[in-house]
């Protein structure tokens, strides 16, 4: 739960209109800009209600726009060619917003501790009708503000009265609209299959957030919400999407179920989960076939008066920073969760990203040999990525690769001579090897963290985190 801001500028150049603009500026100090262009077509109680419903949907960070494509047809509106979205704004931390990101309404049935919308705030409430929603994407998709739809909502009776206002705006915009660019929705927990299915019909991406790793502490912090009511319509969208890739490979027309398969999401700094139990909820969620991303939020401190929830000076960034590196080495590297994190290192070394800290602890695996090496032990030196072993297993065939051929090839020698030999750095060589073996990993550990790097860990280290019975 981090601070993903929805920042939608809407600016038409020099011309009268900028001069009327007006900005609503929220407690974060960013702008919800519009023209009054806008609100001949929507009305400035629509506006409103918009403003207010984006600043509620930012918590949420499982969103993205790739993992499908969706090609121009005639008659449609839109498209997602190369299955990636717009980027036209970022958060303050770096996060690239491509979508319309907005809930249909903050109302919820639910108190969980750890959410802005809970039933016992006393914050503003605001509630988008399904026509609303659906002229406001279409608008802001015909003035090129967005070319995607990112749709949450809180539980409003009960979830099947949510869900199905959800899945009848992806339908009309489907099928009224002809809209044709991306649209992820979020999907209810405790919502029947048949509306899962008609959402999934219409629907790129379709997420279900976990929050908590840990049945009791979700249990501590959203006594309604159990795992079971999450991995339910996991299981239900999964087997859709298996169902509809048979149906494909028989007919070739058959209408696609969720392209982009599934994502959730996990709150970092809540409660007291280590980095290795949320690595190891990962890495059952991505030996599903349909899991595509795992998103990881520092816990923002909205509800301070809780006392079930820690006292935060501000969001674990770095602890962050180092699970996305760590989840990062699950997807791509080849790595198990009991070699990034284990009994004696629970959490991930803050100072050091997940890959430099294994190897830091394994001075055994090295130094590897550049030009002998698979591809495989490539990928556990540090400074070396999937793209550049895999050039260099594929240059090695033609000749021998010295550090000049790794520069080029991208490699970050900064790190990576350390752990490395290759053409020039060997035993007939008058230059001493000086590795990881010779400096030991105490003394190398300190050449390998930047000042920035050292005084930033520090700060996180320095945050009270307190957990009251």
């Amino acid at each position: 739960m981090t601070f993903t801001t929805v920042l939608v500028i809407l600016t038409f150049g020099e011309g009268t209109e900028d001069n009327h603009a007006q900005k609503y500026p929220n407690k974060f100090g960013i702008s919800f800009t519009y023209s009054y262009l806008c609100t001949r077509m929507l009305t400035e109680k629509t506006m409103e209600k918009l403003r207010v419903l984006a600043e509620s949907a930012k918590y949420d960070v499982s969103c993205s726009s790739s993992g499908t494509v969706r090609k121009g047809k005639q008659g449609m509106v839109g498209s997602t060619v190369g299955g990636v979205g717009i980027c036209h704004s970022f958060a303050d931390d770096g996060r690239c917003i491509s979508l319309l990101k907005v809930m249909l309404t903050n109302h919820c049935m639910y108190d969980c501790a750890y959410c802005i919308n809970r039933r016992s705030n006393d914050i503003k409430r605001a509630t988008l009708s399904v026509s609303e929603l659906e002229e406001i994407t279409m608008e802001f998709y015909r003035r090129n503000y967005i070319e995607g739809l990112f749709l949450s909502s809180g539980v409003v009776r009960n979830p099947d009265y949510t869900m199905e206002r959800l899945a009848a705006i992806a339908r009309d915009l489907r099928t009224v609209h002809r809209f044709n660019g991306y649209i992820h929705l979020k999907s209810i927990p405790g919502c029947s299959q048949e509306l899962l299915q008609e959402a999934g019909r219409y629907a790129d991406r379709m997420s279900v957030n976990i929050e908590i790793p840990k049945e009791e502490s979700l249990k501590l912090l959203a006594p309604e919400k159990s795992h079971k009511s999450v991995f339910q319509p996991m299981k239900l969208i999964q087997q859709g999407v298996l169902e509809n890739k048979e149906d494909r490979r028989k007919y070739r027309h058959a209408p696609r179920f969720v392209p982009a398969g599934q994502s959730t999401q996990m709150i970092v700094g809540a409660t007291k989960e280590t980095d290795r139990d949320i690595l190891t909820m990962s890495s059952m969620l991505y030996g599903q076939p349909t899991m595509r991303r795992v998103y990881y939020s520092g816990y923002v401190s909205v509800n301070t008066y809780d006392p079930r929830l820690p006292v935060l000076k501000q969001p674990p960034l770095v602890r962050e920073n180092r699970l996305y590196q760590a989840d990062w080495l699950l997807r791509f590297y080849h790595f198990k969760v009991e070699e990034i994190v284990d009994d004696l290192h629970a959490n991930l070394d803050l100072e050091v990203d997940p890959k430099l800290a294994w190897a830091l602890r394994h001075p055994e695996a090295f130094p590897v040999d550049i030009n002998t090496a698979d591809y495989e032990q490539l990928l556990r030196v540090p400074g070396l990525g999937t793209k550049s072993a895999w050039l260099i297993v594929n240059s090695r065939r033609f000749n021998r690769l010295t550090s000049y051929d790794l520069k080029k090839m991208g490699v970050l020698m900064k790190k990576a001579k350390y752990f490395i030999t290759c053409h020039e750095l060997t035993d007939g060589y008058a230059v001493p090897i000086v590795g990881i073996n010779e400096l030991h990993p105490e003394r190398l550990r300190p050449l390998l963290i930047s000042k920035t790097q050292q005084k930033k860990a520090a700060e996180e280290q320095q945050l009270k985190l307190d957990f009251q019975e």
